[in-house]
């Protein structure tokens, strides 16, 4: 097990949150452990999914389980039943937060209609060249 891999706790609270897997077929030869601690680490560290080291499955196998659970929505039960759970234990606390960082925020996204010079008189902008 690696630094930052999941625990043996975290996984026994984890592994009843995942859907169940079908037996068909042939038998996984990566465990879900793994490629969740491959998909962990990608997450962790922002590398490319091409650099998820080999000890977590191939990249490709990686990246297939974490976008086909997150079109199918698993990623956000197991996120709403990590919360209800930590909720329900009093781990986790909610205190609404209000501040003035989105009104700035939202201002900088706005695209600027004119540009203006020091003294605030409107600036001749020329099309961009080609």
């Amino acid at each position: 097990m690696a630094r930052g891999d999941l625990t043996d706790e975290q996984w026994a609270l984890l592994e009843p949150l995942l859907p169940v897997r079908k037996k068909v077929g042939r038998p996984a030869t990566w465990t879900r452990r793994q490629l969740i601690d491959g998909i962990r680490f990608r997450v962790r560290t922002g590398v490319p999914w091409r650099d998820v080291p080999e000890r977590y499955g191939p990249w490709g196998r990686v990246y297939d389980l974490f976008r086909r659970w997150q079109r199918d929505g698993t990623w956000q039960r197991v996120s709403d039943r990590l919360h209800a759970l930590g909720e329900a234990k009093d781990v986790i606390t909610w205190a609404p937060v209000v501040g003035a960082d989105v009104n700035r925020v939202r201002r900088r996204i706005a695209p600027a209609r004119h540009r203006t010079g020091i003294d605030g008189n409107r600036l001749a902008v020329s099309p961009p060249s080609r």
